[in-house]
């Protein structure tokens, strides 16, 4: 009777699990999705110039952020242009740095200059877990600003 039970438990928890692997999965943007935000972003710009879009990215809960995915947009010298976090905007970013230390927007920088788009490793703040996680951004030059977006790990 125990063993039974036992065999009912354990299906019933790897069901469960089986269950909600896709939800939570759909939690979080993928790689394809932030290369794809990118784009629209760009294609914004191409469509109805640079600083309109850059004024439909930062607002909140606009086009342009999905789930743990949200577009950024930077001047070639590190300005913050546009963010999810309304406190950057308008902030000089070049000598921003990582937990790590890296400093991450010169990266960005050198990495849109050396080959108009990159993937690019660092450590940020994931807005829907409020804790510092490795993240991977997609990057790519357009005119004189670089548009992301990220993915957390």
């Amino acid at each position: 009777m125990l063993t039974r039970f036992v065999k009912l438990w354990m299906a019933g928890l790897f069901t469960l699990g089986l269950m909600s692997f896709p939800a939570q999965a759909a939690e979080h943007g993928s790689a394809n999705e932030a290369k794809a935000m990118v784009q629209k972003a760009i294609d914004a710009m191409k469509k109805h110039g640079v600083e309109a879009t850059v004024a439909e990215i930062n607002k909140r809960d606009g086009q342009y952020q999905d789930r743990d995915l949200y577009v950024v947009v930077y001047d070639m010298s590190g300005k913050n242009l546009a963010h999810l976090n309304p406190k950057m905007v308008g902030k000089e970013m070049f000598d921003l740095t990582d937990i790590d230390g890296k400093f991450f927007i010169r990266e960005r920088i050198e990495l849109v200059k050396a080959k108009g788009k990159a993937w690019q490793d660092y450590k940020f703040i994931n807005p829907t877990t409020k804790q510092i996680e490795p993240k991977s951004m997609y990057v790519e030059k357009f005119e004189n600003v670089i548009v992301g977006c990220g993915i957390y790990k």
